[in-house]
């Protein structure tokens, strides 16, 4: 049974950094894709980035590309979403979601079946 669960969310200003973490329950970790969506307010959960077998294999939305990063810590079943140069856009409700994917990172909501409960990222002006 796999189990995810996101933390690190907060409201924080314009321009400031945020690291959120998923931490993973369940088997084959090093095996599984961990991806990043979110979901502002009014507006269609989006695919933010994600992460296949190594911190090599990064794959990022154009929106967040250049300003947050991806990892992975297999030793602690965690991966991390690093979130610099944060906008008033970036405002929304952080999700991690995992899949046994063979190394690569489809970007498709629907690739994915678990999923963690979310953590607030708030971003002012």
């Amino acid at each position: 049974q796999v189990q995810l669960a996101e933390s690190g969310g907060g409201s924080v200003q314009a321009g400031d950094s945020l690291r959120l973490s998923c931490a993973r329950s369940g088997p084959s970790f090093a095996a599984a894709t961990i991806v990043w969506f979110r979901q502002g307010p009014g507006k269609e959960r989006e695919f933010v980035g994600g992460i296949g077998w190594s911190n090599r294999n990064t794959v990022y939305s154009d929106s967040v590309k250049d300003r947050f990063t991806i990892s992975r810590d297999n030793a602690e079943n965690t991966v991390y979403l690093q979130m610099n140069n944060l906008k008033t856009e970036d405002t929304a409700l952080y999700y991690c979601a995992s899949g046994l994917k063979g190394g690569q990172v489809p970007t498709l909501l629907g690739d994915y079946n678990s999923w963690g409960q979310g953590t607030q990222v708030t971003v002012s002006s």
